[in-house]
């Protein structure tokens, strides 16, 4: 409809194009009141991807430095945009092509000053960046309208959005938006119980009209059913599978800052059986064991759609920034390859092979134990895609049927950290001669 208007030689017809309000979808349309029936200080809006967040934050953000209608009822001379990190606010929220110097006619549009991380509107109206990694920086400024986005993906959530409380205090009504792709944390859940929270859902197909017909037709045949597919398409919040073995609660108590001095550093690898598109992902993930014996997990590189040799370089890449002291690889699935990849790439590497002999849940069974005994822990920043699967992974499995394959690549990694320390067997792989051994477990 846009296009089409815009096309028309006529000036109204043209304005009226670029008029988001008017022709906007219902759950962008400005909540009438919150969740306790009174004027609404916090909008929650809980959308799939491509759902049109992001426009409407930048729409909302412009119409409250003009002070126009329906967003605004009176102009904001001072709004904080907040997002995960201050790439995100910058090419996203500002920058980008939903962003706000993007959907402001010529006339309207901000002067953006991105060594200052400022916005400033011919009005006077000023907005400014903020990154959810540094929470500190929220203290001191204040605002009388914010927008917050991917809330529910930032590392410090809680610090953050506390900060940003204490500095929207101008005016008679402070107000925020957050837009976010829902996922189970606590702090959304409290703005959804909170009674002056207006909340609005929607799913990715409400924004169809925007979208390219392949992308909605392939994540729908590969996610639609999934917990996945429900979080992401349909933008619901999923709550802990009742036969998982982790919950998201276990895992935000076993949540770090930071690790202490680390003994020993391994790097553990699920590779997948196929590199073309569509094919599992290489699990590479980072742990490490400190004196007390408490394992933490680093770094999730699970990568999707590589080479061989390119996840091997992943893998080892890894390994040399952290200075780990192993790979660990499975090599239930081409396990000459997967050898042989490794020693191409780096063929001093310390490298020990593991073949599996029972199934996933029970292997994981033990590892799950120990996240409850709190001794594995998480070091910021969120390690989001694994603790998803750890959360999906049920007895059958995860939800979607794929691969646990940064799980697997978890639990290998913990449990070579827990096993004891004997001198491993050292085989030949044909060629040069470097460390390996052959681990069941």
């Amino acid at each position: 409809m846009t296009e089409v208007l815009a096309a028309i030689a006529d000036p109204r017809l043209t304005k009226l194009a670029s008029d988001f309000a008017t022709l906007a979808h219902r759950h962008q349309d400005s909540p009438p009141h919150a969740n306790n029936g009174g004027p609404w200080t916090t909008w929650l809006v809980l959308g799939g991807r491509g759902a049109g967040k992001t426009r409407l934050g930048a729409e909302w953000v412009r119409a409250a430095a003009l002070g126009t209608s329906p967003y605004a009822q009176r102009r904001s001379r001072s709004i904080a945009l907040v997002g995960e990190s201050e790439h995100d606010v910058r090419e996203v929220m500002i920058e980008g092509v939903s962003g706000l110097l993007r959907i402001s006619p010529r006339g309207e549009r901000p002067l953006w000053m991105p060594s200052r991380r400022r916005l400033e509107w011919p009005n006077g109206a000023v907005a400014q960046a903020f990154s959810a990694e540094d929470p500190e920086s929220l203290r001191g400024p204040q605002f009388d309208a914010a927008w917050c986005d991917e809330l529910a993906k930032w590392r410090n959530a809680e610090d953050a959005f506390d900060m940003l409380q204490f500095g929207l205090r101008l005016g008679r009504r402070p107000r925020q938006l957050i837009t976010t792709t829902p996922r189970p944390i606590a702090l959304v859940k409290r703005l959804i119980a909170d009674p002056r929270t207006a909340v609005t859902r929607a799913a990715t197909h409400a924004n169809a009209a925007h979208l390219s017909p392949a992308f909605l037709t392939e994540i729908v045949e590969r996610y639609g059913g999934t917990q996945l597919g429900r979080q992401e398409i349909l933008g619901e919040i999923i709550e802990d599978r009742p036969d998982a073995l982790w919950s998201r609660a276990v895992i935000e108590a076993c949540r770090v800052r930071q690790a202490p001095p680390l003994q020993r550093i391994v790097i553990g690898i699920d590779p997948p059986a196929s590199s073309r598109q569509g094919a599992d992902a290489c699990g590479i993930v980072a742990a490490g064991r400190a004196e007390d014996g408490t394992i933490y997990v680093l770094e999730d590189a699970t990568a999707a759609g590589l080479a061989p040799a390119a996840w091997a370089m992943r893998a080892i890449a890894l390994y040399r920034r952290l200075q780990a002291d192993t790979l660990v690889a499975e090599v239930n699935q081409g396990g000459e390859m997967v050898r042989a990849v490794i020693r191409e790439v780096d063929p001093a590497v310390p490298l020990k092979t593991v073949h599996a002999t029972r199934g996933k849940w029970v292997r994981a069974e033990p590892v799950a134990a120990m996240y409850a005994q709190g001794k594995v822990k998480h070091v910021d920043p969120p390690l989001a895609s694994l603790e998803d699967q750890m959360c999906d992974f049920g007895a059958d499995g995860l939800s979607s049927g794929r691969s646990p394959d940064r799980l697997d690549a978890l639990v290998w990694a913990v449990a070579e950290l827990t096993r004891p320390r004997a001198e491993p067997r050292i085989r030949s792989l044909g060629g040069p001669i470097f460390p390996g051994s052959v681990i069941t477990w």
